[in-house]
This record gives structure tokens, sequence and C-alpha cells, in this order.
């Protein structure tokens, strides 16, 4: 995950306090690397995976504290924590006061002996976001955040807030919430949602990135429709409809007769979700965030090259 100065910015005016990175893992561990949390001397935010693990860890920054300074650890997460899951985390615990960095990447050394020469520099050059964090000889090094993965959900129905509750805590994602009116959606909005007003949806389509994936969920068929036609129209990502296998059947001969070709068609799924787990509205929502999520994982893994 990318490292959010404004978020640090944010910790720093509760007061100092220390960020847990993982950094390296191998084996069964319980989060991955780039998994960080925030510890305050009476308080922490986020986690690293609960458990043994996170008490030593929480109990390793607080005793930071009031030093200051930065510290690697590893932890085999075998007998020595009572744990059995076998593999090993490396742990960086990083205190911060006001000396929040102002511009990334952010490198800073791990040791006293640590050299900061051409052979690193290099190498910080050739890092990509999903690299990110990356100890480079005895520096670490974060870079600046990748561009979130977009998703435009069409509707703030029963489904649509399913689809929004599931998403919106996730990191690295932005969503665009469409519907026709201010009425459709609940007052209360994360922060990382935004929600976009328009009595023709089908007409804000040309302003999505074409990368975006499109879920749509709206109150209406013909509504959908208009929706499928403008995505067919212009560069998406993915698309999904909900619906039954008829409505779809239909909605294929329809957009056949607008134009479309069976290869363009195909790229919409419908019905969304995963139908082994029903049709509840938090169901869809689980099966269509599994299946975005598998997407989302495999385009960072072809952007992931070799350090």
């Amino acid at each position: 995950m990318s490292l959010d100065l404004a978020y640090l910015r944010a910790c720093a005016a509760r007061g100092p306090f220390v960020r847990i990175l993982i950094t390296r893992t191998a084996g069964s561990v319980p989060r991955e690397a780039g998994t960080s949390m925030i510890v305050w001397a009476e308080g922490q935010e986020g986690t690293i995976g609960g458990g043994r693990l996170e008490w030593e860890a929480v109990a390793e920054a607080r005793a930071m504290l009031p030093q200051g300074g930065i510290a690697v650890r590893n932890y085999p997460l075998g007998p020595h924590l009572g744990q059995c899951c076998g593999g090993f985390v490396s742990v960086v615990f990083e205190v911060f006061a006001k000396d929040i960095p102002d511009s990334l990447p952010y490198a800073r050394p791990l040791g006293p002996n640590a050299h900061w020469d051409a052979k690193i520099a290099r190498a910080v050059a050739r890092l990509h976001p999903s690299h990110s964090p990356a100890v480079v000889g005895d520096w670490l090094i974060e870079t600046g955040p990748a561009a979130p993965h977009q998703i435009w959900i069409w509707g703030a129905g029963h489904v649509g807030r399913a689809l929004v509750g599931v998403l919106a805590p996730l990191p690295d994602l932005a969503l665009t919430w469409v519907d026709i009116a201010q009425s459709r959606f609940p007052e209360v909005i994360p922060p990382n949602v935004t929600s976009l007003i328009a009595q023709k949806p089908q007409g804000v389509v040309r302003h999505a990135p074409k990368t975006a994936d499109h879920i749509i969920v709206t109150h209406s068929h013909s509504l959908d429709l208009e929706l499928c036609h403008a995505l067919l129209g212009h560069e998406f990502g993915s698309a999904g409809l909900i619906g039954s296998a008829t409505k779809w059947a239909r909605f294929k001969g329809r957009l056949s007769a607008l134009g479309h070709n069976s290869a363009q068609i195909s790229r919409i799924s419908c019905p969304i979700g995963d139908i082994s787990l029903g049709k509840h509205p938090q169901a869809i929502a689980l099966g269509v965030a599994t299946a975005l999520l598998s997407r989302a994982e495999e385009a960072a893994h072809k952007n992931t090259g070799a350090m």
C-alpha cells in the first residue's frame, strides 16, 4: 500500500506516534508487506493482523515513543510468539512527531552504517508504486501512490448501497456513485466515494476514465440499457449489469440492434456477483467485490517487474 502523507499529518495532529510497517514476509502470515498501523501512547489505528504479533508490536511501539527513531524487528511466527502460522514477518517501527515528509519517494536509513550511493539511487529510480515499501540496501523507500482503481457504481438503491458498503473501506479504490437525485443517496457517504447526481446518467459515461470498472444497478431497465449502450461506445475496464439471464438475453438483442457486435456485447457481465451466494444485496455485493479485487490484483501483478 502507498504511503499517505496527508494521513500521517492528520495523525501527527493527535501527538507523536509510531508507524508500524510490514516490509517483508515469508510463509504463512496474517497480513502482506505494505500493511501498516499507527500507535499513540493511548490509542491505535489500523491492524497488522491482530493476535500475538500485533500485541507485541504495539508494546514495542509504545516503548519507542519517548526516545524516537527507527528500528527493524523480525518476528518468526512460531513457538516464540505462541503461534502456529510458521511464517516470518519483518517490521519497521518509525516514530513521527512533527517531522512528516514533504514529498515522495521517502527514503530513510535503517541503520548507522547506511550509505547512499549511485547503485541505490538507480534502484530507487526504477521503483514502481507496486513495489512500495522497498528495502534497498540499508534504506527503506516508499514511493508515490499508485493511481487508485476507479470503480463507477450506477444506482444508489439497495444493491448500490451494499456495494459501496463493501468496497469503500478497501484501500486504493476510488468510487464514483451515480444516480438521478440527491434523495436516492444515504445521508452519510464515505470520504473516498464521490456522489454524482445526473438526471440522465447515460450522458455522464463519457467523463468516466477509460480504464474504470462499472457496475450497473439502477432502478430502471430502460436506464440500464442506455448505460450499456453508452459504455459500449466508450472504453472501459469491465462492466457488470444486475439482472437475470432472461433480462440479459433481451438486452443482447436490443444492443445488437443498436449496432454493437457480439464480441463487444460479451464484455458486459450479467448476472453479476456469485449466484451461489444468493440474491440478497449484501451477497451480491460480496460476489462483485471479490471479482473486482481479483481483477485489480491481476492488473497489479502485470505492473510489478523485477527489482
